[in-house]
């Protein structure tokens, strides 16, 4: 299986610390956070891994040159493409693919993906979203599901929240999520393709450990509460 791992974010939000450091490589206690994801790449049977790279790109690229157990290719942008315009610029590396995984390299986790796998290939969907409930809805990607998962409505950061199940930034899809994307710069996934595939997704709920370390706030509670990555048991229930 192969994945995209996006990394190239310049993360304003948390400077001082990204002016020296690129953001996905903040460490968690101790760690680089592209570390971790490639560590949960390489237990989760994800074999081969694109990253996309901007800010501080050299010393991002120069980290990839490790054996981390994958397969890495590197996806340099010298104008940020946007998470939605990164997957079309680089569709040739999943069309041949049955599924492959989006993964924002912001997100901190140790969600069982094995059983998020299970249940999109269950579902026979398009795509299957990994949502997590927040206590401020109105500024992530919401989404509302029926009874059986079906995704029946997202918005992109909504003035009247429908409820408080956001986007993750861990997504399951197949090569037809493609026909979606115009190939216009800068586009976003929240905003510009997960609206147009309501009622052709799924939403997976993640019980796991899972933070968005976009702020200094949260970037400093991931190294009080970081449990570590434990696949021998499920890790304890928490929310952004």
């Amino acid at each position: 299986m192969k994945a995209f791992i996006l990394a190239a974010g310049n993360g304003t939000r948390l400077r001082p610390l990204t002016n020296t450091v690129p953001k996905c490589m903040a460490p968690i206690c101790g760690v680089p956070l592209l570390a971790i994801w490639l560590e949960w790449c390489r237990t989760y049977g994800i074999s081969e891994v694109l990253v996309n790279v901007h800010a501080h790109a050299g010393e991002v690229i120069r980290f990839l040159c490790g054996d981390f157990g994958v397969t890495v290719t590197i996806s340099y942008e010298h104008a940020l493409l946007g998470s939605a315009g990164t997957l079309y610029a680089n569709r040739e590396f999943i069309e041949n693919e049955k599924q492959f995984a989006i993964l924002y390299a912001d997100v901190l986790t140790n969600c069982a993906f094995d059983r998020m796998l299970e249940f999109h290939c269950a579902s026979r969907s398009r795509a299957t979203l990994g949502l997590y409930t927040v206590p401020n809805p109105r500024e992530c990607g919401i989404a509302r599901i029926d009874d059986t998962g079906r995704v029946i409505d997202f918005v992109e950061k909504p003035e009247s929240p429908s409820g408080n199940l956001a986007f993750s930034g861990i997504m399951i899809a197949t090569p037809a999520i493609l026909q979606f994307l115009t190939g216009e710069v800068p586009s976003d996934i929240g905003t510009h393709l997960l609206p147009l595939l309501v009622n052709q997704m799924h939403g997976y709920l993640i019980r796991d450990y899972l933070i968005d370390i976009g702020s200094k706030n949260k970037y400093a509670r991931a190294q009080r509460e970081w449990p570590g990555l434990n696949f021998a048991c499920s890790a304890a229930s928490r929310t952004d």
